[in-house]
């Protein structure tokens, strides 16, 4: 139409579904201000209503997500007629798109290599209280205890010379392996995807699951979220743990069977540190807070500071990548929806 101005004139468009709370976590003043001159930004506090994300997608180029956002369908991708790219900050994609997301050709990119060092970085903090009991003497003296009652605890351990076994060699589980090195432990990974040349690079010795659960003091859990890793921690797996030992958990409960553990737990027999659980929030009554042998804390291991502004740096990284017309960094494929969590 003549006068009509043309469509490659018009101004890139960014449609930003991350409530207020996460926008200050995840974007600093100066991360904002180069996406603000980069493009025009539609932003969405409620960005879980599927409606004002339907709203805001016509006319976009990309889309940044974060957690409970609306899964991308093709009920949105209707709304999306420009629609390039998903940048996602958290790191499973799985909820927050759909197979028809990549049939139409549109990028989808994750942060989730920010979050590698801190949930690591937690784990390393969870090992060590478990090898010193220290979740146990903080309920005695919190209890009450008397303080001679309360200075006793089932054998302590240095993490030097410690068998530590890893399940999964991820992004995490590798930044986990690298710490406790550092700090003298022997490191037994159990990986069906861990080829010799990896396992040598990374100074570990691979072993069948069940002697990784019968040799290791701590059991440190870094799998993906697969079908086939669905409880493949349950009764059996957490008899095989020697006396005294401790499980860490800051990946997914989907790998743990929770009630097999609280059963294990109850006994004494084993220690446990957790930051995922199958209802969160934890219910207040939840006989998991009452136990003296385990720490707990509320699915934050990734939740440091810098992290949180890496995960915002890395979303808006891809963005000004598309828009320079270079290819983005972080992207996944299909294959990445089947991961569940």
């Amino acid at each position: 139409m003549p006068g009509s101005p043309d469509p490659a004139d018009r101004p890139c468009r960014v449609v930003v579904a991350v409530p207020p709370g996460l926008r200050a976590q995840f974007f600093t003043a100066e991360v904002w201000q180069e996406l603000e001159r980069a493009a025009e930004l539609t932003v969405i506090d409620e960005h879980s209503d599927r409606e004002a994300v339907a709203a805001a997608l016509p006319g976009a180029r990309a889309l940044i997500t974060s957690w409970r956002a609306p899964k991308v369908d093709a009920g949105l991708l209707a709304h999306a007629d420009r629609l390039e790219l998903v940048a996602h900050t958290g790191s499973a994609v799985a909820p927050y798109v759909t197979e028809d997301v990549f049939r139409r050709g549109i990028l989808v990119t994750q942060a989730g290599d920010e979050m590698a060092r801190p949930v690591a970085e937690v784990a390393l903090a969870f090992t060590l209280s478990l090898l010193h009991r220290i979740q146990r003497f903080d309920h005695a003296l919190r209890a009450g205890v008397e303080w001679a009652a309360a200075s006793e605890a089932p054998p302590r351990h240095e993490i030097h010379g410690s068998d530590i076994g890893v399940i999964g060699a991820s992004r995490t589980g590798r930044a986990y392996i690298r710490l406790v090195q550092a700090m003298g432990a022997r490191v037994g990974v159990t990986d069906p995807f861990l080829s010799e040349d990896e396992a040598r690079a990374l100074g570990v010795t691979p072993l069948p699951l069940e002697a990784l659960l019968s040799r290791s003091r701590i059991v440190a859990v870094h799998a993906p979220v697969t079908e086939e890793t669905h409880r493949m921690i349950g009764a059996a797996e957490l008899a095989l743990m020697p006396d005294g030992a401790g499980l860490v958990n800051t990946a997914r409960s989907w790998l743990v069977d929770e009630e097999a553990l609280l059963a294990e737990l109850a006994t004494g027999r084993l220690d446990a540190a957790i930051d995922v659980f199958d209802a969160e929030p934890l219910p207040r009554d939840h006989p998991l807070r009452a136990l003296p042998n385990v720490l707990l804390t509320p699915h934050q291991a990734a939740g440091s500071v810098e992290c949180r502004q890496r995960l915002g740096l890395s979303a808006v990284n891809e963005v000004l990548r598309l828009l320079a017309g270079r290819p983005p960094v972080h992207a996944v494929t299909a294959d990445a929806l089947t991961r569940l969590h």
